[in-house]
């Protein structure tokens, strides 16, 4: 004999769909591109900035020993992530040079996860200097 379920329908459908939704969440946010277990140390130039959601970018240009110009895309946390961080969408431009700790793509392209950026466009009101949180 079958128990009749205390729940509705629909009710049974939303916590099921409710379910999926945070299960393809946690599958989109995952890291698994990246290899986690140690920083990639850059410096260089912001070409492009876009604080976005979900993910914000940060595009740098990064000089190698013999002067060669290399695009790296970093990625970051969302706008709204980033302002929890205490990070306001003027203290980075385009133009600012900065360092970089992330965790490199596990393909060895030019691809970070970015954990932590330090400005180092000379400006106190901007934070010149202060490594931020930026994932």
């Amino acid at each position: 004999m079958r128990r009749a379920s205390r729940l509705p329908a629909s009710s049974r459908i939303a916590a099921m769909c409710t379910s999926l939704i945070a299960w393809l969440a946690l599958a989109h946010h995952s890291h698994g591109n990246y290899a986690m277990s140690d920083f990639t140390y850059l410096q260089g130039t912001v070409s492009e900035l876009h604080l976005i959601n979900p993910h914000s970018w940060v595009y740098l240009e990064v000089k190698d020993d013999g002067g060669q110009v290399t695009l790296w895309a970093l990625e970051a946390t969302s706008a709204i992530g980033l302002a929890r961080n205490g990070i306001e969408r003027d203290d980075l431009r385009v133009g600012d040079l900065v360092k970089v700790r992330c965790h490199r793509l596990k393909d060895s392209s030019n691809g970070c996860l970015l954990g932590y950026l330090t400005p180092l466009h000379g400006d106190p009101a901007r934070g010149t200097g202060v490594e931020q949180l930026w994932d």
